[in-house]
């Protein structure tokens, strides 16, 4: 965070700056400069930072500001005092004032000149993107990033506060539940490089349905300005309108000819993804990218585009690409493999493209002599299309010829029927009612030479499954 003082904090915020007798006995006075990392949550707090008490669905982090302050904190944001011995500026809401604060932090360094932001949004690869696009700036210069999925009301503004006066790229992983989220994040921090993923049906339910969805990541590009970039993927009809939304540049992504930035020779292997990447210059090379799954080719296109329209050369994006050797902790991230029985752990999230995309590369990846099973679990919030979509990914498993399947959970069950209904399968497919059952039964099936995909939305918790599985077979 930028040295501020504590009554800077509190006029930005727009808060009562409150130092209790203890905060000025231990020589806080309203000219004491803060400037560690700003945080909601007291575990990650340390020496010199500052905690945000939020409050949340479950709980109330006014609860924790004792443990912030224990930890280190030199400065809480509150809406009502607590009894610690440290600065506290007290505002009407908590998030509202982390948005205000980050907004005013963005302002102030990029006034200085030297920063550039972009903003990526889609229905997937979000993160995958992000993390690219992360180790190809942070080789030119200073670059701040989320962490895992930091891309909401809270998690954005907690990013943009880690700006420092030397920041040079700000990347801003911009996610979305509901129409006008992205608008308000890119009123925080407005992107100079906007980047449209796909669109898709994750979180379709939230949203009421793939055009709502649409609208929404549309909300990415409307208020760029002409001397903005929109890097769209034109393989996607709904991010391909999204020209006609926007006053910005418009710079194609994809596999087709159409596209400016493009991968031609595409391999995907068990070690990767292998292609050559085509910039809008003639310029191309060709990459050895250790992520793995051909789906994540498209974030690495985006990725390379935004990067070339801040003017990184050829020769550095794809050494950023190639130094990325998994999307992020749970994403396709290959394990296990000591006995010869390979874990792919991708259960992080899941909609019906990504769950289509993993299922995909798992049938493409597997060397003949190997078996490929598919251990998969419910695609949440999906609301009206839960059904059909899990019948239908129960289809494709067995089109793909994956030779075993185990469904995990009540919400998936659909896709368990929908694979016995298809073809021939007779026992192939097999349904657990929780993580454990799963497990035992996987166990006693497992062989070597197994490749196993554990696929699910996050809620599911079969990341957990997968890391134990792997731990099994490491």
């Amino acid at each position: 965070m930028l040295e501020l003082t504590l009554t800077d904090v509190a006029d930005i915020l727009g808060g009562r700056l409150v130092l209790t007798g203890s905060a000025a006995e231990a020589g806080w006075t309203p000219d004491s400069v803060v400037s560690g990392t700003v945080d909601t949550d007291s575990r990650l707090i340390g020496p010199g930072d500052v905690f945000v008490a939020k409050r949340g669905e479950a709980d109330d982090g006014h609860r924790f500001v004792p443990n912030a302050v224990e930890a280190g904190a030199t400065l809480v944001i509150v809406e009502h005092e607590s009894d610690v011995a440290v600065p506290q500026i007290v505002v009407a809401d908590s998030v509202d004032a982390l948005g205000v604060f980050a907004t005013e932090v963005v302002r102030r360094v990029r006034a200085r000149g030297r920063l550039k932001i972009v903003g990526i949004t889609g229905s997937n690869g979000k993160t995958t993107t992000k993390n690219l696009l992360r180790s190809i700036l942070e080789r030119v210069g200073e670059t701040v990033a989320p962490r895992d999925s930091f891309n909401n009301e809270v998690g954005a503004p907690l990013t943009m506060l880690k700006l420092t006066d030397d920041t040079r790229y700000l990347v801003a992983e911009m996610g979305a539940s509901g129409r006008g989220e992205i608008t308000r994040l890119i009123r925080m921090a407005k992107p100079d490089v906007g980047v449209v993923l796909m669109v898709g049906l994750a979180h379709a339910g939230e949203f009421g349905g793939i055009e709502a969805t649409q609208i929404t990541k549309t909300e990415m590009v409307k208020d760029l300005e002409p001397g903005d970039v929109a890097v769209l993927n034109v393989d996607d009809p709904r991010v391909a309108s999204m020209a006609e939304k926007t006053a910005a540049r418009v710079r194609w992504f994809g596999l087709g000819d159409r596209a400016e930035v493009r991968a031609t020779d595409i391999e995907a292997t068990a070690l990767g993804t292998g292609f050559t990447l085509h910039l809008p210059d003639g310029s191309s090379a060709p990459v050895r990218f250790g992520v793995l799954g051909e789906h994540h080719v498209m974030n690495a296109l985006a990725a390379a585009a935004s990067a070339h329209e801040l003017g990184v050369p050829l020769e550095v994006i794809v050494a950023g690409l190639e130094s990325v050797t998994r999307a992020e902790r749970w994403r396709m991230e290959v394990m296990g493999g000591g006995d010869g029985v390979v874990v792919i752990n991708d259960a992080y999230n899941a909609s019906p493209d990504s769950m289509a995309s993993a299922l995909k590369t798992l049938a493409q990846i597997a060397r003949p002599d190997q078996r490929t099973i598919a251990v998969l679990g419910e695609m949440s919030e999906l609301g009206p299309y839960a059904v059909e979509e899990h019948d239908r990914i129960g289809r494709l498993v067995v089109r793909l010829n994956i030779e075993r399947l185990y469904v995990v959970g009540e919400g998936a069950r659909a896709l368990h029927l929908a694979a016995n209904h298809e073809g021939s399968w007779d026992g192939e497919a097999v349904f657990a009612a929780t993580a454990d059952e799963a497990f035992d039964l996987i166990q006693a099936d497992a062989r070597e030479g197994d490749v196993i995909l554990v696929k699910s939305s996050n809620s599911a918790g079969l990341r957990f499954l997968g890391d134990r599985l792997a731990e099994a077979h490491s």
